[in-house]
């Protein structure tokens, strides 16, 4: 049974890693090479916009149908979307492209709430929590690396009608194994009166969002998942700029910071996993976030070593691969404790919870992205990395003391069921 959940949760979150690896990496090679602008590549990022707005749609999809309709629906909507996409010449049809995409990422929200929903349903007891957020997390990533990869090594080959219709054909086979899979036969859908009630606390969000912030552990969650990787992102931003001002060419960087560190990010959500299966996720935070600390230290200490040589390469190779691992681990540690925290909530409301926090744990990592190189430009490489260690300590500290007298206490001798 449990492996059937793992493999249901596992191709929702692979198809939904997709339309984010279209848009990182294949569509900006791909529409430069087209010949648009780099201003209009880069105002594409505005289409990730409906992963910021989700939670605000999350209570009709919690309190209206089932989760297998909304899954069903999502995904099927996004096999027309990309036949529909096949249809257009990216060459001359820029805004055709975006509207394609705006779809893409509108859906691919909303089957995020529904399939959270469903995670959250169907996991139970730190064991299963551990390797369904790690199914989560490295699902995700492998959708977005087959997506922004796999299909950029094809395109030319293919071309851009036949890769959409092959993004369909994914798309309508997840959807019919959806329709069919037996682990959601025990849901029930809404009833009438539950159904009235849904629609009226909708049209009256406070209500819902009172009940959100009753749950407990959700104030201290919240401001966990806004700042824990603000240290850490200022430094995978900036530090591989670092490496090609200094010490390497941007096609070593995109080897090793590319390829190599993404592996090593995905190695550590897994062990991530495996690791939760064995110990109490508060003990396990509290190690892990030293381990950070310590790396981040390890990696700013090479900002004084401006020569470049092959040392200095072999060392900053060394601190992208421990930094992507260990963020990787943090990365399945993290939605663990999310939906740990979502559980407490009754299950009228869960997923609009669990989307809530996956909002802000989005716009923590996105706002600090967007003003590291400001502030790097500012006061320099030297100045804005002792900020980042500062930020990263003090995190590491915020979650030391939850296992010492707040949330994270009753969870540091637990064991996994």
């Amino acid at each position: 049974m449990m492996n059937d959940k793992l493999v249901f949760l596992g191709l929702l979150y692979f198809i939904q890693g997709i339309p984010y690896g279209l848009q990182s990496s294949l569509l900006p090679v791909y529409l430069r090479g087209a010949g648009h602008s780099l201003t209009n590549i880069s105002l594409t990022k505005i289409l990730y916009f409906p992963w910021v707005l989700k939670v605000f749609w999350a209570p009709l999809v919690d309190r209206t149908g089932t989760k297998r309709c909304w899954l069903v629906g999502t995904v099927a909507g996004l096999a027309l979307t990309c036949l529909v996409s096949a249809t257009i010449s990216p060459d001359v049809q820029y805004m055709g492209v975006a509207g394609s995409l705006l779809a893409m990422n509108l859906l691919a929200s909303v089957q995020d709430i529904a399939a959270d929903g469903s995670a959250v349903r169907l996991l139970r007891g730190q064991g299963e929590l551990g390797l369904g957020n790690t199914v989560q997390v490295v699902g995700y990533k492998a959708g977005s690396v087959f997506a922004g990869g796999g299909l950029l090594a094809v395109i030319d080959v293919a071309g851009w009608g036949w890769m959409f219709t092959l993004l369909a054909c994914v798309y309508g086979g997840v959807a019919l194994f959806v329709w069919g899979a037996p682990v959601l036969d025990g849901e029930s859908p809404r009833g009438q009166g539950e159904g009235r009630r849904g629609s009226k606390d909708v049209m009256q969000p406070w209500k819902v969002w009172r009940k959100l912030l009753s749950v407990p552990g959700t104030p201290w969650t919240m401001f966990y998942v806004l700042t824990y990787k603000l240290g850490e992102q200022g430094a995978v931003t900036m530090f591989p700029l670092f490496l090609l001002d200094h010490h390497m060419t941007a096609r070593e960087l995109g080897v090793w910071n590319g390829v190599v560190a993404m592996a090593f990010s995905i190695c550590g959500s897994s062990i991530g996993g495996f690791l939760l299966s064995q110990y109490s996720i508060g003990l396990l935070m509290r190690r892990v976030f030293m381990m950070r600390t310590v790396s981040m230290v390890f990696q700013s200490s090479l900002l004084i070593v401006l020569e470049p040589s092959v040392l200095m390469k072999g060392m900053a190779v060394l601190s992208l691969s421990l930094q992507h691992f260990i963020a990787g681990l943090i990365t399945t540690l993290t939605f663990t404790t999310m939906m740990n925290c979502t559980q407490r909530a009754e299950e009228s409301i869960q997923a609009t919870h669990y989307s809530f926090l996956a909002t802000l744990e989005v716009l923590g990592k996105l706002s600090f992205s967007a003003l590291a190189g400001g502030m790097v430009d500012t006061v320099g490489f030297p100045i804005a990395f002792i900020l980042f260690l500062f930020l990263t300590s003090s995190s590491a500290l915020h979650v030391w003391r939850a296992t010492e007298t707040g949330i994270l206490k009753e969870q540091l001798k637990e064991q996994p069921q």
